[in-house]
């Protein structure tokens, strides 16, 4: 069978080939009656969905409220999430630009496959999200990595983007706050890529799944709110899953300039017709006040074990060089732990770190080339009392190996 070339260009996502070795390795922890596996790997709160969600699901489902919904979604949904905008950053945002989508994946699916032609050029940090390179890629373009650094957050600046671009680059896809890092890009860097892309024509994407998860003022702040006009041309993804914790409820939403709506109504048509019904019927609790304010709490909940978790990393001898500031991952530098312990890379840290700590983690291979292999990713997202026995595990193995 002869295989799509587009697919083969398509590399594993090792975060979950990482998470079967972590399930295998934690069964075998079981059955010979060590400690249980702490699982740090996978970036998904230990929050569920409020129960007024899931009320609101069950009403839904009692009421027969499942047939298709409009390809931009429930009008009511994207009013909610209009008036959630205001309320939350100060920003009046037209329902008529928001598309509610099958998650931040279709989100960032319908852009690229909206935006960007064959040959088209991506630029993105490295490192950044393995998925959004592949969104590029899956559209016919190529997603080009360019390299950062600590003292840019990881995160690209304008003269970085000005310095590369060249005659087949369409735009940039950013992610602020980011993922594997947990930085954020400053307001006032942000304008200046965002102006230096409209002075070459092309297109700003930034995903924005974890801004709701912010924790320093001094960041969260939406790209729809950069001045000038600029942020009336951002293509914004967001997501359900994170700050509003429904993970597998595949729901999110686009906010995209007036005259492109209709293009991502006509791929979202043809492509998967709607989101999920129920799951957009439930979304409608999310922002009620007492549901709002639940979020808060744990929004609050995160940073704490952010506050606490960071430090016990660098005790233990893992420096996370910019502290994140917002998400609930920590970028660690293991390359001393691995020269002290004979290790090549953060691949073999972690499952050293599996086998020796009993704490499962990901690798930086996933994450770009700019050094990945030197830093290894947590999250932040278990408990409170998870991640301080993480962290007193891996004190332990690395102070005694």
């Amino acid at each position: 069978m002869r295989i799509a070339r587009r697919a083969e260009r398509i590399e594993p996502f090792y975060v979950m080939e990482v998470a079967k070795a972590a399930s295998e390795l934690g069964r075998e922890r079981q059955a010979r009656g060590a400690d249980p596996m702490i699982f740090l790997n996978i970036g998904e709160p230990d929050f569920t969905a409020p129960p007024s969600v899931q009320a609101a699901a069950q009403r839904a489902i009692a009421a027969g409220q499942s047939q298709y919904t409009q390809a931009t979604g429930l009008p009511q949904l994207r009013e909610c999430i209009s008036a959630w905008y205001a309320q939350r950053f100060g920003l009046e945002v037209d329902a008529g630009r928001i598309i509610v989508t099958a998650g931040a994946s279709a989100a960032l699916q319908l852009a690229c496959l909206a935006l960007v032609d064959d040959g088209d050029e991506i630029l993105m940090p490295d490192p950044s999200y393995p998925c959004n390179r592949h969104f590029v890629s899956a559209a016919g373009g190529n997603a080009r990595l360019l390299p950062t650094t600590a003292a840019q957050r990881f995160q690209l600046d304008a003269e970085q983007v000005a310095d590369a671009w060249g005659p087949r680059t369409r735009g940039v896809l950013l992610a602020s706050p980011s993922n594997p890092t947990g930085t954020s890009i400053h307001p006032a860097e942000l304008q200046r890529i965002a102006h230096t892309v409209r002075e070459r024509g092309g297109i700003c994407m930034v995903d924005e799944i974890y801004l709701p998860l912010s924790y320093d003022d001094a960041f969260g702040r939406s790209a729809l709110a950069l001045p000038d006009g600029l942020g009336e041309q951002i293509i914004s993804v967001n997501s359900f899953s994170k700050y509003f914790n429904m993970t597998g409820w595949r729901l999110g939403w686009l906010v995209v300039p007036p005259a492109l709506v209709p293009v991502v109504e006509k791929l979202a048509q043809n492509l998967y017709i709607c989101a999920s019904t129920l799951a957009q019927h439930a979304a409608l609790a999310c922002f009620e006040p007492d549901t709002l304010a639940l979020y808060e709490q744990r929004r609050a909940a995160f940073k704490a074990r952010r506050d606490a978790f960071v430090p016990a990393l660098q005790a233990a001898g893992l420096a996370v060089p910019v502290m994140p500031d917002g998400a609930f991952y920590a970028w660690a530098d293991c390359s001393e732990a691995c020269a002290r312990l004979g290790l090549a890379s953060s691949w073999e840290f972690a499952f050293a770190a599996m086998e020796h700590a009993g704490v499962a983690l990901t690798p930086g291979r996933d994450f770009g080339h700019a050094d990945t292999a030197r830093f290894v990713r947590f999250s932040t997202a278990s408990s409170m009392d998870e991640l301080s026995t993480a962290a007193q595990r891996l004190q332990h193995w690395l102070r005694h190996a």
